[in-house]
């Protein structure tokens, strides 16, 4: 604050933290203590227990409704979790007993899009889709865009293949992806596929899509993050509360050069502004 001159006076907050303790000329702080220094421990360690008990003092917070949810600045997943969840969607979803894991949305008010897996090595992904998945996260998406944007959203269900070629009729993934968009058809839901992912983008507005939904990571998050840069927010869909993060990593190739963009974070801000 000093080095930025910025005059702003802090309030120190607690749990029992009322709403006017918010609503003054001040920002309010919940300063998370960690004491439990332990001989070797590194500052990686101790950062790592930090972010944890951030976390879970948020989503403590969030389900006695005292938020309506909260944003997490980016973070390094790798050290983090060690291995044992693929990212915040994922250890969320299970400290919450949410199965499916959540749902990951990309989200921009003119284009979202969703990966069917998230964060897997791509020989894994052709087993993970399964028809029920992709019909319950499409749904969940459906029933986010109904109460925050009163519409019901137009889906576009990628194919897994390039140009959706597959070379056999009894291609297991094939069947998934077309049974579940005859399911969603029958629930009334507005969705078209499976269409071929290389031109998806290039006709999004023609047919006026709300949604992409991809079957991998990279599959839809490249092409969207070439449209919309930092313009965007990650969302995790499903939980008893909203969970937001900017769309990028930690960017550990830029810290100290002050060139990184803060448009995402903005972005984030903006939303809980928009729903609350």
């Amino acid at each position: 604050m000093k080095k930025l001159k910025y005059d702003i006076k802090i309030k120190k907050i607690d749990s029992n933290f009322k709403m006017k303790d918010l609503l003054r000329n001040e920002l309010p702080v919940y300063d998370i203590k960690y004491n439990q220094k332990k001989p070797f421990e590194n500052l990686s360690t101790r950062s790592n227990i930090y972010i944890l008990k951030c976390f879970d003092l948020a989503s403590k917070l969030a389900s006695k409704k005292k938020i309506i949810g909260f944003i997490n600045c980016p973070i390094s997943k790798e050290f983090l979790f060690k291995n044992k969840y693929q990212g915040v969607t994922e250890y969320l979803s299970k400290k919450e007993n949410i199965k499916n894991d959540g749902v990951m949305l990309i989200f921009n008010k003119e284009l979202s899009v969703s990966p069917m897996t998230k964060h897997i090595p791509i020989d894994q992904v052709s087993k993970k889709i399964n028809n029920l998945e992709i019909v319950n996260k499409i749904k969940t998406i459906n029933n986010f865009y109904k109460k925050y944007f009163f519409k019901k959203p137009n889906f576009a269900l990628l194919g897994l293949n390039p140009h959706n070629y597959y070379s056999s009729k009894k291609s297991k993934s094939k069947k998934n992806i077309d049974k579940a968009i005859k399911t969603l058809k029958r629930q009334k839901i507005n969705i078209k596929g499976p269409i071929a992912s290389d031109t998806s983008f290039m006709i999004f507005k023609k047919y006026k899509f709300d949604v992409i939904i991809g079957m991998y990571h990279d599959q839809v998050l490249t092409p969207f993050k070439t449209l919309y840069k930092f313009k965007a927010i990650n969302l995790t869909l499903g939980l008893p509360y909203i969970r937001i993060s900017p769309d990028h990593g930690i960017g550990l190739n830029i810290v100290g050069k002050k060139i990184a963009n803060p448009d995402s974070l903005i972005e984030s801000i903006k939303f809980f502004n928009f729903i609350k």
